[in-house]
């Protein structure tokens, strides 16, 4: 590498602190979240480690855990096959490496969000964020900003579910396909326990972020944090799952590079 090298630039930068990485990723515990559905169908398992040795006679000098988790379990990535509509289109250990390092625009609507947690965004929103902001980057991620992290200390406040099932934010499903369908980015990401909002399973399509999306070789993040600390655009996404062969989707480490002036 040359000094002037665009990957020297970088590293400098990231040295000197004028490039600041933003961990996107809730931890991952007994304690994360999971999406729980009816009872006719199959759950997800929670994170569980199981001690193999700690320094002690199974392993003097060692220690490490297996471990047991879903696939989409605490921030996760959602490769095509993870609905019927992608069945046929790449599992996540398939994903090309270079669609994994993207730009990413945040379009922020916590206040609409506290005062309706069922809140769905509309495509006339998000043409009025770029009408103030840029069009929605080409191959890059939408990231749907909702305050919805806040909640994930609590398995209950995460899904707030009553007798008329969860009530969380997400797209209308007018929005989803016209984001799958319509625009050139590479995928959606979001706060909340999923892509869809809670009351999705009652929408035509049933979880239309799911159905579009997947259906159209695109991809979701789900349980995201820290999105208050990047801008509305300029950032660079890394974000690297697990290459699970054949997986439906995987844990994942999502990190932002933000510009600080």
């Amino acid at each position: 590498m040359t000094e002037s090298s665009p990957l020297s630039v970088l590293v400098g930068a990231l040295a000197d602190g004028s490039v600041e990485v933003v961990d996107l990723t809730s931890p991952l515990s007994a304690a994360t979240p999971v999406i729980q559905l009816p009872p006719e169908f199959g759950q997800t398992a929670r994170f569980e480690l199981e001690e193999i040795s700690r320094y002690d006679d199974r392993g003097p000098a060692w220690y490490w855990n297996n471990f047991t988790s879903g696939e989409h379990t605490g921030t996760h990535f959602d490769a095509p096959n993870h609905w019927v509509t992608g069945k046929d289109l790449a599992d996540v250990a398939s994903v090309p490496a270079r669609r994994l390092i993207a730009p990413a625009v945040v379009l922020d609507f916590t206040a609409e969000v506290e005062k309706n947690p069922d809140f769905l965004v509309e495509i006339d929103h998000i043409k009025a964020w770029e009408a103030e902001h840029a069009p929605l980057p080409d191959g890059g991620w939408l990231f749907v900003r909702t305050g919805w992290s806040a909640h994930s200390h609590s398995q209950e406040a995460f899904l707030n579910a009553d007798e008329n099932g969860p009530h969380t934010p997400g797209l209308s499903p007018e929005c989803a396909r016209w984001v799958a369908q319509e625009t050139h980015v590479l995928g959606l990401g979001v706060e909340t326990v999923g892509t869809d909002a809670g009351k999705a399973n009652s929408f035509d399509p049933p979880f239309p972020c799911h159905s579009y999306l997947m259906g159209s070789d695109k991809y979701g993040l789900t349980q995201l944090q820290n999105l208050d600390r990047l801008p509305p655009t300029g950032s660079v996404v890394i974000a690297g799952p697990l290459p699970i062969v054949s997986g439906s989707g995987a844990p994942a480490r999502v990190l932002a590079l933000v510009e600080r002036q």
